[in-house]
């Protein structure tokens, strides 16, 4: 374990912003997290677990509480019982998510090949069921390993008791705080990879002429697409220093998403052919694209100043160019929300962790 007290923050985020923490300890094995938290619950001391800072945005005036950083490292393979085809893998939560997913892709394993690339480490995943291009981690996770404050004990957790859903899991809704992960179990496969279904990568492969495409091959085709987007992290480019997409998707019933619809419709030219991409859930609900909801409320690409603004490459990304803040972040990102309320009606919630700025961030 190491310790260390007023500890500069930034430079543990993809963003780059914020202030320091009063406390912070990283921690190398199980014991020591289990040890920390209980003395941080005993002291009433506020305290928050931060990976790879790859999703949080924290204030500049910092975080005066305890940051508790597990740097649990490990992975291991076996075959799955009774499945000869299948094989379980198992990562700590320090692993760097990127990095296992190319290396399960190299082994010719399927089941995490389009959520390459995307920065953070592997137990942040399943807080936000982590997903993209027709992939999320709830598809092939089987188990979670976890330190539960509430009882004082190590145990695991099926995938089944988490509520994963689009962003959403029991540790982010039901339980915040109560838990924290040590390790992800996954179940992958050394069968052909399942052709995706996203539009965009299914474009992509289809114009490459790959009707049967391998794990590989559609892990360098997402690794394209995100590059284009400036959603691989490097450190060469600024339009990447980001917490990738700030904004969810908004899943709205039925009626009020049609709504929406309506009035993106009524805006267009092509009466009666919306233009905002949607998708219809299996529970009723529809999801909208936050990313044209902020172009046509008119956040374009490259939108605000030189030192933040909306990225060049992603209208859904929110970018710190150098020499920014937090707050100014924070307060471009409310003239977003305000501004797509005003022109159809929907807030939109942001998807990183506001780290240090109070209870009501937003003021709307």
């Amino acid at each position: 374990m190491r310790e260390l007290f007023d500890e500069a923050l930034a430079p543990r985020t993809t963003f780059g912003l914020g202030g320091r923490a009063r406390r912070l300890l990283e921690l190398e094995h199980e014991h020591e997290v289990a040890s920390a938290v209980r003395e941080l619950r005993r002291a009433r001391t506020p305290w928050v677990v931060l990976g790879g800072g790859s999703n949080v945005l924290v204030a500049d005036e910092g975080f005066a509480g305890c940051v508790v950083q597990p740097l649990l490292r490990g992975i291991a393979r076996r075959a799955a019982s009774g499945e000869p085809e299948s094989v379980e893998i198992w990562a700590a939560a320090g692993e760097p998510w990127s990095a296992l997913v190319a290396d399960c892709v190299a082994e010719g394993l399927a089941g995490l090949e389009c959520l390459g690339g995307i920065p953070g480490w592997v137990g942040a995943t399943p807080i936000q069921n982590v997903g993209a291009y027709g992939q999320q981690v709830s598809d092939t996770l089987t188990r979670i390993r976890v330190y539960d404050a509430a009882t004082d004990c190590i145990d695991e957790l099926p995938a089944s008791a988490c509520a994963l859903r689009y962003r959403h899991s029991l540790f982010k809704d039901a339980a915040p705080g109560r838990y924290v992960i040590l390790g992800v179990g996954f179940r992958l496969s050394r069968k052909t990879a399942a052709r995706p279904t996203h539009g965009e990568l299914r474009a992509r492969l289809e114009a490459a002429g790959e009707a049967t495409p391998t794990p590989r091959v559609i892990h360098e085709a997402v690794l394209s697409l995100r590059r284009a987007k400036g959603m691989v992290l490097d450190a060469h480019d600024p339009e990447t220093r980001s917490a990738g997409s700030f904004f969810l998707n908004p899943q709205l019933p039925a009626a009020e998403a049609e709504a929406v619809l309506q009035r993106a419709a009524a805006e267009d030219p092509r009466v009666g052919r919306p233009t905002l991409p949607h998708q219809r859930l299996d529970d009723g609900r529809i999801k909208l694209a936050a990313a044209w909801l902020i172009e046509q409320a008119g956040f374009g690409k490259g939108f605000g100043g030189t030192a933040v603004g909306v990225s060049r490459k992603h209208a859904l990304a929110i970018v710190h160019r150098g020499g920014g803040s937090a707050r100014a972040v924070l307060e471009l990102a409310t003239q977003i929300r305000r501004g797509v309320h005003a022109r159809f009606g929907v807030w939109l919630d942001p998807e990183p962790l506001l780290l240090g700025f109070g209870e009501h961030p937003w003021v709307v």
